[in-house]
């Protein structure tokens, strides 16, 4: 990405540190990405004016970030968006730092900056207060955090626009999973809008997010993790209400995750298949101009899975073949690349010739709930989520909640960094899994990282929502169809049908070697949900009432 600058950029790594060090110079980092269209556009005008690049490579030792490739320096830095203009000591302490600059406004903080360190110098430098608070405040997970988060839908809901909150508009899909369960109505009303405004009706896909609070100025980029959480949202929307206009965005969304961001094998043959992170569309009036759209064609291990989750989920709610068979190339190219069955590890992504770190939480999250869900879709996968959900807990999870990566690296790495939605993430999936296998330690380190948090539930908004989805799983339990059949048998299609998008499937419960909770009868299906379990069902339709039964 740094073809048109003329700022002679460094890597991110210890060596740029220690020339800033040597120097007595502060770092210039920069935070970007390929599919940000305001990264190019300061690159093509900021970065590539003379005098500014001079000032840069004289006055600071210029470090460029893919945030993608380095998610733990971007959690670290982020000054709200992308592109990100951070200025550091060179121990890595916060100096200041702002997000798109032009010419002018370039010349304005370089100026600032040089002058706080005349003053000052590396006194200036601050660690932000994610990373150098106490732990989160512990508490007890209660009724109370589902019904203030829920209480929050109402409360921060833009009712004249649909959506949550009052200027830029995001999808916000693990919100409106919470909401479909709680708040139907203002969830829908959501996704109307988000398939009215953020739906790519030239190449397919769901743009990142809208400008302003009628979703409007709507931001063209297309990465990954937004499709794949809107397409399983969608498909959770035509789970609870069977309307087409829930399902028609889903499909057309795993079209574009499988035609635009489908890499076949990738570079040079050595990744893949999988789905590139992000693609670049363009307002609609200005394509004709646009040689090639930008894509990332990078394989992420974390976007991946998710990905993967969404189309298995679609595939469980409509038996389409297309969705299943692109969800299992991918698992099987996670497990060829990026996935160390034995071990448990996760390398967050892998190139012809680099690799990412491996041990991040999101990805490890991800990568269990995907497996999680493939055990119950396909009847594989309960192995790898258990040896990746035991690493990260042998590895990640510190007094009582998770942190996001390894803590060691350059600059503020070495700080624990406790991020609440990737927590809510992990402890989701190890519910999951809990309800799959029966293991009640997954349940339990569950348990303990959502009480990590609990006693902040009165600051939390609609962003966090899924904590109140997690609260009430582990306040009520979590609904089991052990069935008791192969997949793809009617009752295992129709155990996918029931409305909860937060149960979970256990199909060859009848086998001795089943990951299942339980062993029922071969040919039939029980409903496990808390404390109560029903008769066995031999058909569809007597399911659907032993549903009925245990969840009155």
């Amino acid at each position: 990405m740094s073809d048109e600058t003329r700022v002679e950029w460094r890597d991110w790594g210890p060596e740029a540190f220690a020339e800033a060090d040597e120097r007595d110079r502060p770092v210039l980092l920069s935070l970007s990405a390929t599919w940000c269209e305001g990264c190019h556009e300061m690159d093509a005008i900021t970065y590539a004016e003379p005098r500014i690049a001079a000032n840069v490579n004289e006055g600071f030792v210029p470090l460029r970030v893919d945030v993608d490739r380095h998610p733990r320096v971007r959690e670290r830095y982020n000054m709200g968006g992308f592109p990100t203009t951070a200025f550091l000591t060179p121990e890595g302490r916060l100096l200041t730092g702002a997000g798109y600059l032009d010419v002018d406004g370039m010349r304005q903080v370089l100026e600032s900056v040089r002058q706080m360190w005349t003053d000052k110098g590396r006194d200036a430098g601050r660690v932000p207060r994610a990373l150098d608070a106490d732990l989160p405040p512990r508490g007890d997970v209660t009724d109370g955090i589902e019904s203030h988060l829920a209480g929050q839908l109402e409360a921060k809901y833009d009712a004249e626009n649909a959506g949550w909150g009052t200027d830029a508009k995001f999808p916000l899909p693990r919100t409106v999973e919470f909401a479909l369960k709680r708040d139907r109505n203002r969830a829908l009303r959501t996704l109307d809008a988000v398939r009215d405004h953020l739906t790519d009706d030239v190449d397919g896909g769901f743009f990142r997010y809208a400008g302003t609070s009628d979703w409007g100025d709507v931001a063209y980029e297309k990465p990954l993790d937004t499709n794949a959480a809107v397409t399983r949202a969608f498909a959770n929307a035509f789970l609870y209400t069977g309307d087409e206009a829930y399902l028609d965005p889903a499909l057309d969304a795993v079209d574009f995750l499988t035609d635009e961001l489908w890499t076949g094998y990738g570079v040079g043959g050595s990744l893949g298949p999988g789905l590139g992170r992000a693609y670049y569309a363009a307002p609609a009036e200005d394509r004709a101009d646009l040689d090639d759209p930008r894509r990332d064609l990078t394989v992420f291990a974390g976007g991946n899975a998710l990905a993967a989750d969404a189309l298995l989920a679609v595939a469980a709610y409509t038996d389409d073949e297309g969705a299943r068979e692109y969800a299992d190339r991918i698992l099987d190219g996670l497990e060829r690349d990026l996935i160390d069955a034995d071990s448990g590890a996760v390398t967050h992504y892998r190139g012809s010739d680099e690799a990412g770190e491996s041990d991040l939480l999101e990805d490890a999250a991800r990568v269990v709930g995907a497996y999680v869900r493939a055990a119950g879709v396909r009847g594989e996968g309960a192995d790898v989520a258990c040896a990746v959900a035991d690493r990260a807990i042998d590895r990640l999870h510190v007094e009582g909640s998770f942190v996001d990566g390894p803590r060691s690296g350059a600059g503020l790495l070495d700080r624990s960094f406790r991020p609440l939605d990737a927590n809510v993430e992990m402890a989701t999936a190890l519910l999951d899994l809990a309800a799959l296998t029966g293991e009640d330690r997954y349940r339990e380190v569950a348990r303990e990282t959502a009480e990590a948090f609990a006693g902040a539930t009165e600051r939390l908004s609609v962003q966090v929502a899924a904590y109140g989805s997690l609260a009430a799983r582990l306040r009520r339990g979590t609904t089991v169809i052990a069935v008791g059949t192969e997949p793809g048998s009617d009752l295992h299609r129709a155990a996918w049908r029931v409305a909860d998008h937060e149960k979970v499937i256990a199909p060859n419960a009848h086998e001795a070697d089943s990951p299942a909770p339980r062993t029922v009868p071969e040919g039939t299906a029980v409903v496990l949900a808390g404390d109560e379990t029903s008769e066995p069902a031999e058909t569809p339709d007597e399911l659907m009432r032993r549903v009925g039964d245990v969840l009155a």
